[in-house]
């Protein structure tokens, strides 16, 4: 398959460079050249506006935002959309407000661009070890892009779910925080009550 990837940071990078090595065709954009030219060696093709990143793809295209949530991410996607036509798909990788991702989805819809939000999972050890993968959408957009969730994830049958409609996979992905953290919290304060055992004693 052929996709981009905007925003190639240490997430959206190897996302990149993951797919490349499990043969896709990837387009890589992000906002400074250095970044693309960091990349391109690891077989990515280097596009430098968005107007290279929309002729550089086959419609329908797929898109994939890597950015920041909340501003980085609307203002990229919105960016983007004039050049993006009916049957284009957008995917929402960034760690988003499950709700902004309705709304994301609800706007490109008037002009027939097709949404998934996807929470990602996996930070610098995603491109060894692959991706956990929280998708939301349409069941005729999941499945389009499914050989992308299958090649990231740390296999092709384990470790990516379609979790539901739009929002849904923000959402999932937004649980997914809170335990992770409580978990981690815990640790946290399990180490310090073991490094502080002789107050107690």
């Amino acid at each position: 398959m052929e996709l981009a990837i905007v925003g190639l940071g240490r997430m959206g990078g190897n996302m990149a460079r993951r797919l490349v090595q499990r043969g896709h065709r990837v387009v890589g954009y992000s906002r400074t050249k250095e970044t693309v030219d960091e990349y391109a060696p690891f077989g990515i093709v280097p596009a430098y506006t968005p107007e290279e990143v929309a002729s550089a793809l086959t419609p329908p295209r797929i898109v994939w935002f890597m950015y920041p949530a909340g501003e980085p991410t609307e203002a990229a996607i919105f960016q983007f959309a004039p050049l993006l036509q009916a049957g284009d798909i957008v995917v929402n990788g960034a760690n988003s407000f499950y709700k902004d991702s309705i709304r994301y989805a609800e706007r490109l819809a008037v002009r027939g661009i097709r949404f998934a939000d996807v929470g990602v999972s996996g930070g610098v050890w995603g491109l060894e070890n692959g991706y956990g993968l929280m998708a939301g959408g349409d069941a005729e957009v999941i499945a389009q892009i499914e050989p992308i969730l299958r090649d990231l994830a740390p296999a092709p049958e384990k470790g990516w779910v379609h979790a539901g409609p739009v929002g849904a996979g923000h959402y999932a992905k937004m649980i997914h925080n809170g335990i992770e953290y409580a978990i981690m919290q815990a640790y946290a304060e399990g180490f310090e009550l073991l490094r502080r055992q002789s107050e107690f004693q």
